[in-house]
């Protein structure tokens, strides 16, 4: 089986180093990075990733207006979403069910069960 593709879509550039290493690390897989929601949309176009790891709050747009975007182009609608997100509202569920997104993890997060609850989200198994 090939290595799984993540891309890391994060404006923190200390905390998406720290997620690269932990899934490239701990899951062996191949990770890119973007620091916006523009550069996140051409990567998710050019690389074709097996799932999207996606911060709510960007510089340029916020999460959703993103997961919008991904979805609305044929060339990225099937990619599979898991926000990471310092606040998970309860009223926003039937908005990510209605987009699709796969899930969500907490900030802060333990860098040692990242890999782990990507894989149960996505139900990646070995």
């Amino acid at each position: 089986m090939s290595a799984k593709r993540i891309l890391v879509i994060d404006d923190e550039p200390n905390l998406s180093a720290l997620i690269q290493a932990c899934l490239e690390s701990f899951g062996g897989w191949v990770v890119f990075t973007a620091g916006s929601g523009r550069e996140g949309l051409l990567k998710a176009q050019s690389e074709q990733p097996d799932a999207i790891l996606l911060d709510m709050i960007l510089p340029d747009m916020d999460g959703l207006t993103l997961v919008r975007a991904l979805r609305n182009n044929p060339t990225t609608q099937a990619i599979p979403v898991i926000l990471l997100t310092a606040k998970v509202l309860t009223g926003e569920q039937e908005q990510f069910d209605e987009l699709g997104i796969r899930g969500a993890i907490a900030k802060p997060f333990d860098p040692l069960t990242l890999v782990a609850q990507l894989a149960k989200v996505l139900a990646w198994q070995d």
